[in-house]
């Protein structure tokens, strides 16, 4: 076995993993009333289902860096023979899935010397740097290699050399023995799960699987996003955030060209994750709520008559869940400095909308749940005037989050790739916006209260304040800094002397819809020059980020987290026993 040396002392090891910096999320327990609830045959396809989603740590640890499998191996091994480093590596390991990550203070996270991050993570070889992609891609289209360049820039393949020129695989053929364990194990589920809409997407998703063909994913894709009443939840996930290389592409100018010329498009790659959980029925009621105003919010967008939305005069494209977790894996389940609240899936660009799919929204309940309410009370007395705090509410956050994941159905969906690596912050931006933007006119609607609208402000508004500067990969934080900046540029915030923040609360959903109609003015353009400038503008980090981030290192020393799954855990091995 090949060994490797450690990159983080044993003083930064047991710091990094003591609970006061490493924080855990609690996802559902062995005698949970959810578990107990279900159906017998919903049970027992709970346990396959669960086993199937642990694949895919192995299949994200593969995209995400070449020496994941062989690192977590040899950690094994040193933890198994009582190295301290070891023990301690591992646990972090486990916690971000991977070799490196992005702490809570935008920090590199790196467990072993000589392994870093590449722009093009797993997914490309490893030693292609930018300069050598663009110009080996150049040379292929001028050789006429137009279909091969097409599965080198898909968003479902992985880029091996073939010789002096680069060839795209299709993951299903690459991960191909892994991907027929997962089908094997869906096909286990379908015979014992009691939904027949749930037993259908199984159905289709294990064929999708099992052949490399992108329409079988758009089938699978379509029956996932109309599901809206059924007992388990289990999601394929597909994210295109960590592909820096792909993006690389549109700021070479005469690639561009050719490419277009050639009528070639550009996908960054995704990364893959699985969730499973239970479908939480109060929630999803409660979520539900906000799909009658969905056409509403649609047609009030900035600019509305210059773009064609998925929601335009009717809301059947778009299902909502609230989901009692049992496990998150490979790519939803990487806790690098946070994790995933809600995913509204499919992506723009999925060929499911092509045949007519919509979008559906998954919230993660247990990891909304405040875990510390002794810390939170010590933030709001630093960090926000004693007036306000009766405003600040966790369920406020958890309705702006309902927000911007419905907003990502809204907008403008065309040429978003060509913004390149700043397209996931101008979108998640958006989202953001639209969820505070349209707050009056949904008191007036009767979708919130006057108070519901008051706690939605002054929650988003104190949540934006970052512990420190984020890095320009880290589209939802990079986001939330150029929100503070612009609501404070526009009177939407005061830092008092005393340095805490005093939200004008009446102001922000007025600035927010400026910012919006700003935003989707960039995203209309198309432009990665506009794009920039306007990310540029507005990514500054400003004295009174830094007086509150100040604080809130004092006061939270989180840096980076995990999950326990104990029923997961349980399940799988009731099943291993089984199989034996």
């Amino acid at each position: 076995m090949k060994s490797f040396e450690y990159n983080l002392t044993l003083e930064e090891l047991t710091k990094r993993t003591d609970r006061e910096y490493l924080i855990t999320k609690k996802f559902l327990d062995v005698d949970s009333p959810e578990y107990n609830d279900l159906e017998s045959g919903d049970k027992k396809a709970l346990a396959y289902l669960v086993k199937a989603a642990t694949i895919f740590d192995k299949i994200h640890m593969q995209l995400d860096n070449a020496h994941n499998l062989e690192v977590l191996e040899w950690l094994k091994e040193q933890s198994g023979k009582g190295d301290e480093k070891g023990k301690l590596s591992l646990k972090l390991f486990y916690g971000q899935k991977g070799v490196n990550a992005v702490d809570n203070l935008s920090s590199e996270v790196q467990l072993i010397k000589g392994i870093d991050n590449k722009l093009g993570k797993g997914f490309y070889p490893e030693d292609l740097t930018k300069e050598e992609f663009h110009i080996v891609l150049t040379k292929m289209i001028h050789k006429g290699k137009i279909d091969e360049v097409k599965k080198i820039l898909t968003q479902r393949s992985v880029v091996v050399r073939d010789n002096d020129e680069l060839k795209g695989i299709d993951y299903i053929d690459f991960f191909k023995e892994d991907f027929i364990k997962v089908a094997d194990l869906l096909e286990k589920a379908r015979e014992c799960s009691t939904n027949s809409n749930f037993n259908e997407y199984l159905e289709l998703q294990a064929k999708a699987l099992r052949t490399a063909d992108p329409m079988l994913d758009a089938y699978a894709d379509k029956k996932w996003a109309s599901l809206q009443d059924t007992p388990l939840e289990f999601t394929i996930t597909r994210e295109a955030y960590e592909d820096k290389m792909t993006a690389t592409i549109i700021e070479n100018k005469e690639l561009q060209k050719l490419l277009d010329e050639n009528n070639i498009e550009v996908f960054s790659k995704d990364s893959l994750g699985c969730r499973v959980g239970i479908v939480n029925k109060e929630g999803t009621n409660n979520l539900l709520k906000i799909k009658k105003y969905l056409p509403l919010l649609a047609d009030s967008m900035p600019y509305s008559n210059k773009y064609e939305q998925l929601l335009s005069g009717s809301d059947d494209k778009q299902t909502m869940v609230d989901v009692d977790m049992v496990i998150t894996a490979g790519d939803v389940g990487a806790y690098r400095g946070g994790i995933t609240l809600a995913e509204n899936l499919p992506n723009d660009d999925k060929l499911t909308f092509k045949i007519g799919g919509g979008r559906r929204n998954v919230y993660h309940r247990q990891i909304r749940f405040v875990s510390d309410v002794t810390k939170l009370q010590k933030k709001l007395n630093e960090v926000l005037i004693k007036e306000q705090h009766k405003y600040y509410n966790e369920e406020a956050d958890h309705l702006a989050t309902i927000g911007h994941e419905n907003a990502h159905t809204l907008g403008p969906k065309k040429n978003q790739e060509k913004l390149g690596k700043y397209s996931d912050i101008i979108e998640e931006n958006k989202a953001d916006m639209v969820s505070l933007a349209f707050l009056d006119l949904l008191v007036e609607k009767g979708m919130y209260s006057k108070e519901e609208r008051d706690q939605i402000v002054v929650t988003e508004v104190v949540c934006n304040f970052l512990k420190s500067k984020p890095i320009l990969s880290q589209a939802h934080r990079v986001r939330t800094v150029m929100q503070n900046k612009y609501f404070f540029d526009n009177g939407g915030y005061e830092i008092t002397s005393d340095g805490k923040i005093k939200v004008n609360i009446e102001k922000i959903p007025q600035i927010a819809y400026k910012m919006l109609s700003e935003i989707i003015e960039v995203q209309l353009s198309g432009s990665f020059v506009e794009a920039e400038n306007y990310v540029t503008k507005y990514f500054v980090w400003t004295n009174e980020m830094q007086i509150i981030a100040e604080k809130l290192q004092k006061i939270d020393k989180t840096l980076n987290g995990c999950v326990e799954n104990k029923l997961a855990d349980s399940l799988l091995e009731q099943l291993n026993t089984i199989e034996k």
